[in-house]
């Protein structure tokens, strides 16, 4: 029974991170954080669109730009819908405004990272009944 316990708390942790990943503070939004929750993803979301709106749809692209497209898909499975879309080319951005563009929607893909690792280590405070700080 010891068993099954155990792979419904790596469970819960999975669906907590995963949900953190679809939607920025989804973790946290799970895990009855709703405040928290609302903030990190206004945060997320106005840092990514920002960067959109600097250098335009260009700078999600993961085949020119590679490394910063890792980066910014940690910001949500639908940034890999920009990322087909823009694939093809036709977005071409070049000089500030593309690494402006870049660093902005790439920070929001790393903040979601550690809002992610936030939240999975909140479900685990509670799985082992430690009081969350």
């Amino acid at each position: 029974m010891a068993g099954v316990n155990k792979e419904n708390n790596i469970l819960f942790l999975l669906v907590v991170g995963l949900a953190g990943w679809i939607v920025p503070g989804g973790g946290q939004f799970i895990l009855n954080k709703k405040k928290q929750a609302v903030i990190l993803f206004t945060t997320i979301l106005i840092t990514f669109c920002l960067g959109l709106y600097v250098g335009s749809i260009g700078v999600v692209d993961p085949v020119g730009a590679s490394y910063w497209y890792l980066a910014q898909i940690i910001t949500s499975p639908f940034v890999a819908i920009l990322g087909h879309h823009t694939a093809g080319g036709g977005y071409a951005v070049y000089g500030k405004p593309e690494e402006i563009g870049q660093l902005y929607t790439s920070m929001a893909g790393l903040l979601n990272l550690l809002c992610i690792i936030n939240a999975v280590y909140l479900a685990r405070l509670r799985q082992i009944g430690l009081k969350e700080g």
